[in-house]
């Protein structure tokens, strides 16, 4: 007689299949999960690792640019130090300028009419102390730039600034805007008279119109006389002024640095 079914013994087979699909799914999902963890650890271990080379590169750079700050703060606070022992310097020299134009028995002297010029500028200019030039050089072209070239190097030998057109002219700008820029950040006026000067040309006409309005203008004569001056212009400060036919370059110099430049107190 066959066996008829057994239903307790099905439903436990059931249930035995049910556990061990449900083991097996527990198993794959534990698997998946581990390759999940061990892929998240990895990709955080790399990313930590990316994390300290920017980091480290990062420090580098800023490590360096600290460096190179330090270099700079230091290489400044030496020029500093150097910019003031110079200056100091500078000014013991102006005064002894000073000292020797006024007084010497031998040597370069101020004339009576010289050293009222240069009193006179003295006293303006040192109410001027800031400005970016100690000095404005006008000149004419046609006889008066070799001189003023010159004039221009032994001035700044002594320590003086000179706006000088062709140094300080910068092309396709206005060349008018920068004269009178030049004029006003000047703490004083040199018009190099020379013939051509006092023909009235356009440019050192401009130039010294503008000079005229300060007690701060030097006249210096090449080639041409206090009375031809008077001529061209009366109203120059005094007619006075430093001549080439009386003086070196040189010589002129270091009077108009004696009266433009600050000398020490002591």
């Amino acid at each position: 007689m066959a066996q008829g079914f057994n239903r307790a013994q099905f439903e436990a087979k059931m249930r035995a299949a049910q556990r061990e699909a449900e083991r097996k799914i527990k198993s794959e999902v534990d698997r998946i999960n581990r390759e999940n963890q061990r892929r998240v650890e990895e990709h955080n271990r790399k990313a930590q690792q990316h994390n300290q080379r920017l980091l480290q590169q990062s420090q580098r750079r800023v490590d360096d640019y600290n460096r190179e700050v330090a270099r700079v703060n230091e290489h400044n606070r030496r020029a500093s130090t150097h910019n003031q022992q110079v200056n100091a310097r500078n000014r013991a020299s102006v005064s002894e300028l000073n000292r020797q134009l006024r007084s010497a028995s031998t040597g370069p002297r101020y004339t009576a009419s010289e050293q009222a010029l240069a009193d006179r500028v003295q006293e303006s200019a040192a109410r001027s102390p800031d400005r970016a030039w100690d000095s404005f050089l006008s000149y004419a072209r046609i006889d008066g730039a070799e001189v003023g070239a010159r004039l221009r190097a032994e001035l700044e030998t002594l320590g003086a600034s000179v706006w000088f057109d062709e140094v300080a002219i910068v092309p396709g700008k206005s060349q008018a805007l920068q004269m009178d820029k030049g004029l006003r950040s000047a703490r004083c006026g040199i018009a190099l008279l020379t013939p051509a000067y006092l023909t009235g040309r356009f440019w050192t006409e401009r130039e010294l119109g503008a000079l005229l309005h300060k007690n701060t203008l030097i006249p210096v004569l090449h080639n041409v006389t206090f009375a031809e001056v008077a001529e061209y212009s009366g109203i120059l400060p005094d007619l006075a002024g430093f001549e080439t036919s009386r003086d070196s370059l040189e010589v002129i110099a270091e009077k108009i640095a004696a009266a433009i430049l600050p000398a020490s107190d002591s």
